[in-house]
Formats: structure tokens, C-alpha cells, sequence
């Protein structure tokens, strides 16, 4: 089959093969032939080594497709049920996930560097990304990494919700609990950061402020629900305008530690700093303690949407069955995988907002 190999963390580029076979298939596994891809910014990350992850992988981790076979064991889906792929996927079993905290569990980062792919090149095997490995035209995943979807939810949309639709959204309705009437402000006006702002649009904030450098995304921006878009620069006095002296809710969905302090400096004192965008381990983010005691903000870290993350995607189905979230409009470009390494041009230059790759 084919499928899109890095080799080396740090190339730019992936190399888009036909002698890739899916391995691993056996009890407590679910074979899935994937039909549509989004391209993530955390996909470019694994790229270049800011997110952990061997290589040489298959990138993609923001997948939706049809489940073709099941190993033994495996209760809750068939073969025939459309699903998208769970890059976090809960063991049911630790202490997190019996807490009913299954996004924070670490049974599925063990996965990391496992075999999923072999090249028939030099019988060369290759990882997943973080498990998954949603650049191929067939997966072999845990059980567990798997969600069933309703089956006319077009492939493209679930492939959305497979990540960053559910990152955003969950962090405004499940993080911060976003209260009617909140002023809200968006840090990144890429995927993450839309769909942020359609949560923050669904829990009645009445000012959604985005806050992005480049101009066509900004633009953007009112489609989905923000009141207003801004440049960076533009922030602080954006803050300081408002009672309080500042936003209630900042959401950073960036991932760096400049725009982390910048949302906590555009926070009023009691808000409440959400961070959503996946950075670097050595980026640091600084705060004094003696503003961390008397400003009283909240700094709540938000991961793959801040609940069960089979209970959020339910949600947000159910959303875009009422009419109350935009999906389509957030796919900007749509590539076959030979023209994957387009695509991330076009990610990388600020051009797409969601680029999903068709897999037939």
C-alpha cells in the first residue's frame, strides 16, 4: 500500500512509498483502512523533534476510516463501522483512567516506536505516530485507539475530530467551562484555535477575541464566532480596555512560552490562562510568585480536549448535528497523499487553516 515515511527526524519533507505494509495484526488490535487525514501542526512537530517520536515513522495522527478486520478480543466495533483514530487512547485499567480521567493516560506513549509499518526496501520497520500513523492507506492500531462514529458523518469531518476539533472545543467547554457572557481570547488562529473559538462561541461568551500575525487568518476569524481578530501587538490594549483590566478566558494554542505569558498578561486578575497548543520540553514558560499569589490567575493546561476523550467526540458530533459548529469550513485544503509535502508548505507558511489528506 502506500504510505508517507519520515526517516530521519528533522527532514523536511516525507517520502511517499508504495512497498508499505501494515504489521502487527492479532488479538486485541483492529485493522482499519483509512480514508481521510488531517495535517496538524503537532505532525510537524514530530517532524522536526519538538514531540517525541522515533524515527523513521509514519506521520498522521488525525485519521478517520473503516474498520476492515478485528483480532481477538476486540468488543465494540465490527468490521464495517467507520471510526477515527484516538492517538491517546485510555487503558481502562490505571489509575487515571479509573478516575474517569482517560485523556491523561500513558499506556498508548509506551506505544511510541513500536513497529506498525514495514518498507519492503530493505525490510526496513517503521513507527506509528504516537501509535496511529494516519498517512497510509491502512492502519494497525490497539483497540483501544479506535472510536466509532456515526456512519453519515463524512470522513473528512471525523478526521477533524480525531484532534484538534476535540482539542479545541474541550478546552473551552471542558478546561475552562467557559460561563455565558465571558470575555474570551485566542492565542492562534490555526485549527485548534477555530475550533476553541466555536467552543467558546457554543458555551455564550459574548467577546471572542483572536489573535493571530497573519492576516488571511484573521480574516478568517469571524466566520467562526470571534467578535474581533487582532494582531499580537494590538493585545495588551485589547486587554486593558475591558473591566477587570483584562480577557476572563485566555486560550494559548500556540505552544511557546512567549504566548503563554502574553495570555497570562492579557488575563484580568482571577481569569484563567488555558494551554492548548503541545510545545517543547526546554521552552520555558516564567512566572514570579509573588503575580502568581496575587493575581490569583489560573494556568490550566488542556490535553486532547480536558475529558474522556470517546465523551468528548460524542459532543461534538452531536454539535455538528444541531448545526451549532462549522466543520467543512474549517478544511481549507484537500490534497491526495502524493501531495502531502504541499500541504505542509502550505501548513507551514500560515496558508491553510486545516488541510485534510484524502485516502480514497
Amino acid at each position: 500500500m502506500r504510505a508517507a515515511v519520515l526517516h530521519e527526524t528533522g527532514q523536511d519533507t516525507l517520502d511517499v512509498r508504495e512497498d508499505v505494509t501494515a504489521v502487527g495484526f492479532g488479538p486485541g488490535t483492529v485493522r482499519v483502512r483509512m480514508r481521510a487525514a488531517g495535517l496538524c501542526h503537532s505532525d510537524l512537530s514530530a517532524m522536526s523533534g519538538v514531540l517525541p517520536q522515533p524515527a523513521p515513522f509514519v506521520p498522521g495522527h488525525e485519521g478517520a476510516g473503516d474498520v476492515v478486520e478485528v483480532g481477538e478480543g476486540v468488543t465494540g466495533v465490527a468490521p464495517g463501522d467507520r471510526v477515527v483514530l484516538c492517538w491517546m487512547a485510555p487503558c481502562g485499567r490505571c489509575a487515571h483512567c479509573e478516575r474517569g480521567r482517560g485523556h491523561l493516560c500513558v499506556a498508548s506513549l509506551r506505544r511510541l516506536g513500536a513497529p506498525g509499518f514495514r518498507l519492503a526496501e530493505g525490510d526496513t520497520e517503521a513507527s506509528g505516530f504516537y501509535g496511529t500513523g494516519a498517512f497510509a492507506e491502512e492502519v494497525v492500531v490497539a483497540a483501544d485507539a479506535v472510536i466509532k462514529v456515526p456512519a453519515d458523518l463524512p470522513y473528512e469531518a471525523a478526521a477533524l475530530i480525531g484532534c484538534g476539533v476535540t482539542t479545541g472545543i474541550g478546552a473551552a467547554v471542558n478546561t475552562a467551562r467557559v460561563e455565558p457572557g465571558a470575555t474570551v481570547a485566542v492565542i492562534g488562529a490555526g485549527g485548534v484555535g477555530m475550533a476553541t473559538v466555536q467552543g467558546a462561541r457554543v458555551c455564550g461568551a459574548a467577546r471572542i477575541t483572536v489573535v493571530d500575525p497573519v492576516a488571511s487568518r484573521r480574516e478568517r476569524a469571524p466566520g467562526f464566532g470571534a467578535t474581533e481578530a487582532i494582531a499580537p501587538e494590538e493585545l495588551k490594549a485589547a486587554a486593558k480596555g475591558l473591566p477587570g483590566g483584562g480577557f476572563d478566558y485566555v486560550f494559548e494554542a500556540v505552544g511557546r512560552a512567549a504566548t503563554v505569558r502574553a495570555g497570562y498578561d492579557a488575563a484580568r486578575r482571577g481569569g484563567a490562562v488555558v494551554v492548548i497548543g503541545a510545545g517543547a520540553q526546554d521552552d520555558l514558560a516564567q512566572f514570579t510568585m509573588g503575580e502568581l499569589f496575587f493575581n490569583e490567575k489560573r494556568l490550566l493546561p488542556s490535553l486532547y480536549g480536558g475529558a474522556p476523550v470517546a465523551r468528548t467526540i460524542a459532543m461534538v458530533v452531536d454539535l455538528w448535528r444541531a448545526g451549532r459548529i462549522d466543520l467543512d469550513g474549517m478544511i481549507t485544503h484537500r490534497v491526495g497523499l502524493a501531495d502531502v509535502n504541499r500541504a505542509i508548505e502550505q501548513m507551514r507558511s500560515g496558508e491553510a487553516l486545516r488541510t485534510v489528506v484524502t485516502l480514497g
